[in-house]
């Protein structure tokens, strides 16, 4: 017999799934955020214009720390997943 979840478990999971976004997301975004902020102050003190000087160290920037984080992420999202989704799906 399938029983049917309430409002309050599917607000209670959406919840924990924007938190979990939040937190997985904000390592790269302050990354980019920082990297962004120091190129622009270098290009304000250097009088330097250029489009490229902006995007290339920010997006090295992320990727590195995507590569450095990725576990984190990777363990959260299981976590998440093996905690929370499966069970509602299976009806625990």
């Amino acid at each position: 017999m399938t029983q049917a979840i309430s409002e309050g478990v599917i607000f209670d999971i959406l919840r924990q799934g924007l938190w979990i976004a939040v937190t997985i997301s904000a390592p790269m975004l302050i990354t980019a955020l920082v990297a962004g902020v120091t190129v622009g102050l270098f290009q304000a003190l250097t009088s330097v214009q250029e489009m490229t000087l902006t995007f290339v160290p920010k997006v090295g920037a992320m990727l590195l720390i995507f590569w450095v984080s990725m576990s984190f992420m990777t363990s959260t999202l299981v976590t998440f997943f093996t905690d929370g989704i499966i069970p509602l799906i299976e009806g625990n």
